[in-house]
């Protein structure tokens, strides 16, 4: 009997399960074709649908672009969400749309260790590569090149490359392919750019003395720190809920004010 007979081997994959920003979004397109948010009307406060849907808040941001690119709703900044006229039965979401939070986070993880193994193996030429990929940064910061943002992805590739095994670097190499192939991503990153969001040049530059010092640690911290500042800089860069989050503020400045008052 054959290997292949005595261990059949089954070659029909699992369906996958759709990304959780996905069933939040088709979650709201069920509220709004049920019509508790006509046409018009503006959804609830970012915080408000992330308690009353039991997810994130990077998870809504993620949830709403999706909408936002399947003409459901419309997103205007500083004022809020605000649905659209649709049609019902319409194609929904790609697979292959993973969203920038989900695919930062998993970038923490990824290339913190990476660098980590990279700060006992880079080579002085790669040091100087690394410095030059810097020196463009800085020259793609002041000159508005922000269409791939060719001198990040160069950064950290090198030190993909810098860790000399494949398996990781064709990793990474995925996670940036993930990055530049997702409308979703893709759409967020260019409302972050939008709102003048650029690559820090001193986190990286801080990645860059790590690894310099060969100083494992210091290079995985550095990394995770730059990447899940990342995440916070886009979702401040694309708050749709500006005005509420300002009033918000005051109200909390005049609850101080309030208490301080009492104690002089």
């Amino acid at each position: 009997m054959k290997d292949k007979d005595r261990f059949p081997q089954n070659t029909q994959r699992l369906p996958r399960e759709p990304r959780l920003y996905q069933q939040v979004a088709e979650k709201l397109i069920g509220m709004i074709e049920l019509e508790e948010y006509e046409v018009g009307m503006r959804l609830p406060a970012e915080r408000e649908l992330a308690t009353m849907l039991g997810v994130s808040r990077p998870t809504i941001r993620e949830a709403v672009i999706a909408l936002e690119l399947a003409h459901y709703v419309e997103v205007r900044m500083g004022s809020g969400v605000y649905v659209l006229e649709y049609k019902k039965g319409r194609n929904r979401f790609s697979d292959q749309d993973v969203g920038p939070f989900e695919l930062t986070e998993a970038r923490a993880l990824f290339e913190g260790e990476a660098v980590a193994l990279a700060a006992t193996m880079i080579t002085d030429e790669q040091l100087v590569q690394l410095a030059e990929s810097l020196d463009e940064m800085v020259e793609e910061n002041a000159h508005g090149v922000d269409s791939h943002e060719v001198a990040d992805k160069k950064f950290h590739m090198i030190i993909a490359q810098a860790t000399n095994n494949s398996a990781i670097r064709s990793t990474i190499e995925n996670l940036w392919e993930m990055r530049e192939s997702s409308a979703l991503t893709a759409s967020t990153l260019q409302k972050a750019r939008n709102s003048g969001l650029k690559p820090s040049v001193e986190q990286h530059r801080d990645i860059y003395n790590a690894l310099k010092a060969r100083d494992a640690t210091a290079a995985r911290q550095a990394m995770r720190s730059h990447l899940l500042t990342v995440i916070e800089s886009i979702l401040e860069a694309t708050e749709a809920d500006a005005i509420e989050a300002a009033r918000n503020r005051t109200s909390e400045s005049r609850d101080r004010l309030k208490r301080t008052k009492t104690i002089v």
